[in-house]
C-alpha cells in the first residue's frame, strides 16, 4: 500500500499523518499512532475492548518471526478485507483502533518522576610518571647498546 492509497482509504475517517515506520508506515491522529500498514496488511491497534470485534471477523494479531520464534503482537489486528471497499464502516474501525491507542496511552503515562540522583562520574586514572631513575637507567642502557653496536667485532 502506497501512501497515497492511504490517504484515500482514511479520507472518511479525517486527517491522519502517514509516516515511514519498518517495512511500511505507521498511522497516527491527533499525535497517537493507531495503525500499521506493513507488507503483511494493514493492521489496527486493539485492545480487550476491540479484540473480540477482530476475532468475530476472523482477523488475527500481528506477527513476525525471528531466527528463534515466532512472536505475535496482541496489540495491532489485521484489518478485515471487506473493510477496503466500505470507507464509512473502516472509519468506525479506525476510531475505534484510536480509541484503543489512547487508553494505551492513559495506561503508559508514568507515575510523577523522582528528582534523578546526581550522577558522579568516576574519575579517569590519570596516567602515573615513572621515577626518574628507571627513565635514567633505560636511556643509559640503550646508551650501551649503542656503544656495543658500534665495537668491531
Amino acid at each position: 500500500m502506497d501512501r497515497e492509497f492511504l490517504i484515500d482509504l482514511f479520507a472518511d475517517f479525517g486527517p491522519v499523518t502517514i509516516r515511514k515506520m519498518f517495512s511500511g508506515y505507521g498511522i497516527s491522529a491527533d499525535g497517537v499512532n493507531f495503525a500499521l500498514s506493513l507488507r503483511a496488511g494493514l493492521f489496527f491497534r486493539a485492545d480487550d475492548v476491540t479484540i473480540p470485534d477482530f476475532e468475530a471477523e476472523g482477523s488475527k494479531p500481528f506477527q513476525y518471526s525471528t531466527r528463534a520464534k515466532t512472536v505475535v503482537v496482541n496489540s495491532y489486528w489485521e484489518l478485515p478485507a471487506r473493510l477496503f471497499d466500505d470507507s464509512a464502516e473502516l472509519a468506525q474501525w479506525a476510531r475505534a483502533a484510536l480509541a484503543a491507542a489512547q487508553r494505551a496511552k492513559v495506561k503508559k503515562r508514568p507515575k510523577a518522576k523522582k528528582p534523578a540522583a546526581k550522577k558522579v562520574e568516576p574519575k579517569k586514572p590519570v596516567a602515573k610518571k615513572r621515577p626518574a631513575r628507571k627513565t635514567a637507567k633505560k636511556a643509559v642502557r640503550s646508551v650501551g647498546k649503542a656503544k656495543r653496536a658500534r665495537r668491531p667485532g
